[in-house]
């Protein structure tokens, strides 16, 4: 029996693939063992979302070929769908799987045994409306299922690559995604987490993501829908009237901002203004009661200014944001922002940064503060030691994370829980 171990960079997407060739794997007989350890084959799901996630990547085939010189080692995902040229001429790789091609993975590797393999399986992602069809019925957490339901992005915001490494606009059927969620619901999972590179731009004919999301709510054992990542011009007025009357719906919205500074947003190639996002927010707040809103936050695009960073800033404060994801820019070769003038300097870059993650964790405390003294309902996930003392943790609809003592084992149930305070600056105590 051969012995494969995956790694994975990047993405839940890439996460949700990696689990998928896992399963592809063991059912064809492989002994599926830890990256750490001696194995016959090495996958390496790879992210080229910036340049240094580029540079982890090679690290990571590197460390595999260290790790075993004899074995097949695999480069897939996003780096090895943009660099392939590059990866073709490195000694330390066997074979490159493009993105469309991992459900391949048994064949492309049964092909090298018997010595018919090319080194590169790379469709040309930027020519191609296939989705490509992985599905899970396992997945390493307990409670909480994540399902791709969606691949690829026509957005071409200045800064990013992906558009390049995942192709067009391509999803799944939601007959598949309802047949997933139905087996996930029979092995006990209570929660699915959708997910896609755009989810906001899933289409399957006339079916949209809103038509998606409500079908599952139909599903029985499914608790809870949560969604991942949004675009906030998906958020239209009927879409959120819709969303609000589904049962299941966790009233937490991840919505893409990137900057709250109008010359920053149209430089990105976003396609609204900071206005039009804070009414975007307004309207979820309308329709729902105090859902948690998050953000992601680029700080130090070329050519902004430290005005412009004041004004992002002010702008958060404005919307208040339950959380916030911040990132220095980092350029990304092949994009257009890398060709930008007004590159801004890496210090400005860590000071801005550092400010406004400070800034983050200050609303985020503003936002678990509210909670003190109510009860929310927690779907708990597993038992963990905090301080030297055992918790059962878990989330709230909200994604607040709730921590309760408890003789009963918790995990994979859903209880009422009341909110006393603050546990850590991460954490929330509760009782039962």
């Amino acid at each position: 029996m051969r012995k494969a171990a995956l790694h994975n960079l990047g993405c839940k997407v890439n996460a949700y693939e990696t689990e998928a060739m896992t399963q592809l794997l063991a059912e064809a007989g492989y002994e599926i063992v830890p990256f750490s350890e001696k194995a016959d084959v090495y996958i390496v799901n790879t992210c080229s979302v910036t340049n240094i996630a580029d540079r982890k990547s090679r690290q990571m085939l590197h460390r595999a070929r260290k790790l075993n010189p004899d074995a097949v080692v695999v480069a897939t995902g996003c780096y090895a769908q943009t660099a392939t040229e590059k990866i073709a001429e490195d000694a330390s790789i066997d074979l490159i799987v493009g993105n469309n091609k991992k459900k391949d993975i048994v064949s492309v590797l049964q092909d090298y045994f018997d010595e018919k393999a090319e080194k590169a399986y790379v469709i040309d992602i930027n020519h191609t409306d296939e989705y490509e069809e992985l599905e899970i019925s396992t997945v390493t957490e307990h409670t909480r299922a994540h399902l791709k339901i969606q691949d690829g992005c026509n957005s071409f915001c200045t800064y990013c690559i992906i558009p390049y490494a995942r192709g067009r606009i391509r999803s799944r059927k939601v007959s598949n995604i309802i047949e997933e969620v139905v087996r996930l619901s029979e092995k006990g999972f209570r929660e699915v987490v959708l997910t896609g590179i755009n989810l906001s731009c899933y289409q399957d004919g006339e079916q949209s993501l809103i038509d998606v999301i409500e079908a599952i709510d139909n599903i029985e054992g499914i608790s809870r829908i949560r969604l991942g990542s949004l675009d906030p011009e998906v958020v239209t007025e009927e879409f959120a009237r819709r969303l609000a009357k589904v049962e299941k719906i966790c009233p937490h919205f991840h919505l893409s901002m990137q900057s709250g500074c109008d010359k920053t947003l149209k430089a990105m190639n976003r396609h609204y203004t900071a206005e039009e996002f804070y009414e975007i927010c307004e309207r979820l707040r309308t329709y729902f009661h105090e859902p948690a809103l998050t953000t992601d936050v680029i700080v130090g695009f070329p050519q902004e200014t430290q005005e412009d960073y004041e004004t992002t800033k002010a702008f958060i404060q404005k919307v208040q944001f339950a959380e916030l994801h911040v990132f220095k820019y980092s350029r990304r070769d092949g994009t257009v922002a890398a060709k930008m003038t007004g590159q801004v300097d890496e210090q400005i870059k860590n000071l801005r940064s550092e400010d406004l993650i400070e800034a983050g964790r200050a609303l985020t405390e503003a936002f678990h503060q509210q909670k003190k003294g109510k009860e929310e309902e927690v779907l708990f996930e597993e038992a963990v030691e905090i301080e030297g003392k055992a918790y059962y943790v878990g989330h709230t609809k909200d994604y607040v994370k709730i921590a309760v003592e408890s003789q009963e084992d918790l995990t994979g149930k859903i209880r009422q829980t009341k909110i006393i305070d603050g546990l850590n600056r991460e954490i929330m105590l509760a009782t039962l």
